[in-house]
């Protein structure tokens, strides 16, 4: 198989020919049709994970078709047009029979514990905990865009935040995960207010149902639910001092290598705030967010701004810390 791939944390994506992946008795291989280019394969790339093994094949938000079936599994079959979470669970450990499978003890995420999907092919594990069939009206490129960004942004506003009609809902960082944030927000009777550096994020979000949009937060004041959203000191400390009391932050960007970030914990306790973490979406509750796609109450199709291949997408995940690179939509890639 064709894949991009990199054998040192910083050092150059390379287009190879690679073996194919292995099916596991548990798991299946999937042909990829569509693939999202991500921040968070960025931070992969760049070490701010360590414990990736390499050389690694980044990718993590996908949709396609599978073609092999392990000998275990039982839900799905060759042929299956499947999407997945970017958290694969292993549906045994204690938060995965309580449900949570976002937080599964023992996860592996393609991309960052094994090859990813910036390749014709790879491997998931775990098909019947973690895959999700497609309905018909719901393209691969849209789906694709739903993995990392757009489902992680439907569980932080919806089942962490618990964003209702009425509530004002800042996000800080309008990117793939942002822009995702305010339409959900919206489509809630949330009044939302988007902030971010780029004008064409901005604009972009106004259009996704953004009632204010401002280039940074200093304007902005008294909100209810506010969502850091990019993943930088800056965001995460201005999500939070924007907060009315007892406002609730949602930390949802990755902070890299500023992972362990000082919080005015002082403020946290006087005006009663709620500090939460939101990782991703586990695959039995996207149903609900599917029906709200399949119905045209969310539209994810919207924030694909343009469809890439893989020598390109190879090029600009070595470029996505730029100034406005994740500006203005998702960026789709067809291996």
């Amino acid at each position: 198989m064709k894949a991009a791939i990199y054998e040192t944390f910083g050092g150059p994506i390379e287009i190879r020919e690679l073996p194919n992946p292995t099916c596991s008795p548990h798991g299946v291989v999937v042909e990829v049709e569509a693939t999202g280019l991500c921040r968070s394969d960025w931070h992969g790339w760049r070490g701010h994970d360590p414990d990736i093994p390499l050389p690694n094949i980044p990718g993590h938000e996908l949709a396609g078709i599978v073609v092999e079936v392990g000998d275990l599994v039982e839900r799905f079959a060759v042929g299956a047009r499947i999407t997945v979470p970017f958290v694969n669970a292993c549906g045994d450990c204690p938060p995965c029979r309580r449900g949570d499978q976002q937080v599964c003890d023992v996860q592996t995420q393609p991309g960052f514990t094994h090859h990813g999907s910036f390749a014709d092919r790879v491997a998931l594990e775990h098909a019947d905990v973690n895959l999700v069939l497609l309905p018909d009206e719901i393209d691969f490129d849209t789906a694709a865009s739903l993995g990392c960004r757009f489902a992680t942004a439907y569980r932080a506003v919806v089942q962490v935040a618990g964003v209702q009609r009425g509530d004002v809902v800042a996000v800080h960082g309008c990117g793939g995960v942002g822009l995702s944030a305010v339409m959900i927000a919206a489509s809630r009777g949330a009044h939302v207010i988007a902030v971010d550096p780029a004008s064409a994020s901005r604009e972009l979000a106004r259009t996704l149902g953004a009632t204010e949009a401002y280039s940074d937060a200093s304007s902005v004041r008294d909100v209810d639910v506010s969502l850091d959203c990019f993943g930088a000191m800056e965001t995460m400390r201005a999500s939070i001092g924007c907060l009315r009391p007892r406002g609730r932050h949602v930390q949802v960007g990755l902070l890299g290598e500023n992972g362990s970030p000082t919080v005015d914990m002082g403020r946290v306790i006087a005006k009663e705030l709620q500090v939460l973490g939101s990782h991703g979406m586990s695959a039995h509750t996207y149903p609900a967010m599917l029906a709200e796609i399949s119905a045209g109450t969310l539209r994810p199709q919207a924030l694909v701004r343009e469809v890439i291949g893989i020598e390109e997408a190879a090029a600009r995940l070595m470029t996505l810390d730029a100034s406005g690179a994740g500006a203005g939509g998702v960026t789709i890639v067809h291996p």
